[in-house]
C-alpha cells in the first residue's frame, strides 16, 4: 500500500473541525439564528478539557452539552472554546478544545459531524489517524444511537466497492 504522505485525513479532520469553530465563533458574535441548537460531545478527560470535579464524576468519559437558551459567555479561539452553562441550578464555566470533540450536532439543519473518539488521544501521531465523518443531510438520530453507529462505523473493515465499480491500476496507462 503507498504512503499518505499529504495526509489526507488530518486535512479533511482539521476542516471539518474548522466548520464547528466558524459556527461557533457566529453564535458567539451574534447569538444562534432561528431555531438553530448545537449538541456537542466531547471526551471529558482529554488534555486540555476543564470542567468543574463535579462534572468530571458525573461524565467520567464524554460529555454533551447543548447550546441553545441558557449559556452565556460563549469564547472561541483556534484551539478550544469556553462557555458558561448551568448545571442543576449551579453555573459552571467549561473549556473544550476541539481535538476533543467527539461529535457535533444541529438537529434543526440537520446537521451531523461525528469525529474519531482517538482523535483526541493520537493528535499527530505518524501512525495512522482516522479522519473525522460528515453525515450533512441525515435526520437528527438520538445520541446513544449515534454513538453505536459511530462505533459499527469505525471498524478497520475496508471498504467494499459498489456495485459495477472497477479498480483501475495507473500501470495500465504508463508507456511501456
Amino acid at each position: 500500500m503507498a504512503t499518505d504522505h499529504i495526509r489526507y485525513d488530518v486535512l479533511a479532520r482539521d476542516a471539518l473541525r474548522g466548520v464547528l469553530r466558524r459556527v461557533l465563533t457566529d453564535a458567539a458574535e451574534h447569538g444562534l439564528p432561528g431555531e438553530h441548537h448545537f449538541y456537542i460531545t466531547f471526551l471529558s478527560t482529554a488534555d486540555g478539557v476543564k470542567i468543574s470535579p463535579r462534572l468530571l464524576a458525573q461524565y467520567p468519559e464524554e460529555m454533551t452539552v447543548i447550546l441553545q437558551h441558557q449559556f452565556w459567555d460563549l469564547v472561541v479561539t483556534e484551539e478550544r472554546f469556553e462557555v458558561g452553562l448551568s448545571f442543576g441550578g449551579i453555573p459552571e464555566r467549561l473549556t473544550v478544545p476541539f481535538a476533543s470533540v467527539t461529535r457535533f450536532l444541529d438537529p434543526s439543519a440537520p446537521f451531523d459531524l461525528l469525529f474519531d473518539v482517538s482523535d483526541a488521544a493520537v493528535e499527530e501521531s505518524p501512525a495512522r489517524v482516522p479522519a473525522a465523518s460528515a453525515a450533512t443531510s441525515l435526520p437528527a438520530t438520538p445520541l446513544r444511537a449515534a454513538a453505536e453507529t459511530r462505533a459499527a462505523e469505525t471498524d478497520d473493515e475496508p471498504a467494499k466497492p459498489s456495485e459495477g465499480a472497477e479498480v483501475v491500476r495507473l500501470d495500465r496507462f504508463r508507456k511501456k
